[in-house]
């Protein structure tokens, strides 16, 4: 994950500001995610490894589909930076999923595998939370639609189906027939991967998720619910003495969790931003509707 977010930080320095450093440092980033985490006899990347005098030792090759969404999402955006050479990888990744991890039945994906890919029980939404992110670069990277229809597949499954299930919010945890699985680390609230709870990080992340969704795919359900979830996390975590959301809250509504981490205030503030730009952009449509009425 780390070496992902290393390509995809860079990536998108390139992109931003043009910095000819910024685009070597992420092609560097994609040698290393392809020669070093690359298990060849497995095919798969290996989730953690130690990497010293420039050899390799894995000291952990679970495969991860949370860590194969960041592969994805290092690879699409890696190619919106005008690496050429990540362009087949969002193809290659996006195929290497579908094989291992895509639960067909229930339409979404499985969330870890032995190093030899045999795939457990555990099911959660936040692999395909970050699946939905990487889909949408890779079909902003490559134009394709196969995509564009596998993250509002797996996003209507996990807000609207699994959510129903849940209070209407998204949980994180669920056994192999994807009902809701209460007591996951129900005595470990803090965990940094896998917590108890509702995360209220993860229902704005969400939300931000459904609005970038609806600018290739204006269905009418992702907004209200991109604010339905919003308006749960801020009812829910918010810290009115000191600012901030907490990071977790059971489903009686209590706080479970009341540290704070940088993550949910990050994400909470990006979906604060394109709420208020979706907003803004309906108040300027209706306004042009009346005049044309007029």
């Amino acid at each position: 994950m780390s070496s992902c977010r290393y390509v995809f930080n860079y990536a998108m320095a390139y992109r931003q500001f043009g910095d000819p450093k910024h685009l070597e440092y992420a092609r560097h980033g994609l040698r290393f995610l392809r020669d070093a985490h690359w298990d060849a006899q497995n095919e798969g990347y290996d989730w953690e490894i130690e990497w010293r005098d420039g050899k390799k030792r894995t000291l952990d090759g679970t495969r991860h589909c949370y860590g194969l969404a960041f592969v994805l999402l290092a690879y699409a955006h890696a190619a919106m930076a005008g690496i050429e050479e990540a362009k087949p990888m969002i193809g290659a990744t996006f195929e290497l999923m579908e094989h291992r991890f895509w639960d067909a039945a229930a339409g979404l994906y499985a969330d870890e595998a032995s190093p030899e890919w045999r795939v457990s029980s555990d099911r959660g939404q936040n692999a395909n939370m970050h699946t939905t992110e990487a889909l949408l670069a890779a079909h902003e990277a490559t134009g394709h639609l196969v995509y564009l229809d596998r993250a509002e597949r797996v996003a209507s499954n996990i807000t609207l189906r699994q959510a129903k299930l849940s209070q209407g919010l998204v949980w994180e945890h669920f056994h192999a027939d994807w009902s809701v699985d209460w007591h996951y680390n129900e005595e470990d609230s803090s965990n940094i991967f896998r917590p108890w709870g509702f995360q209220p990080g993860h229902q704005t992340e969400w939300a931000k998720l459904l609005l970038i969704l609806e600018r290739y795919r204006p269905l009418p359900w992702l907004l209200p619910r991109a604010i339905e979830l919003f308006d749960a996390a801020m009812t829910h975590a918010c810290d009115e003495d000191h600012g901030g959301l907490y990071y977790g809250f059971g489903p009686d509504g209590t706080v479970c969790d009341h540290d704070k981490y940088f993550w949910v205030q990050a994400e909470t503030f990006a979906t604060a931003a394109l709420l208020g730009q979706a907003h803004r952009q309906r108040a300027l449509l209706g306004l042009v509707r009346r005049d044309l009425a007029l």
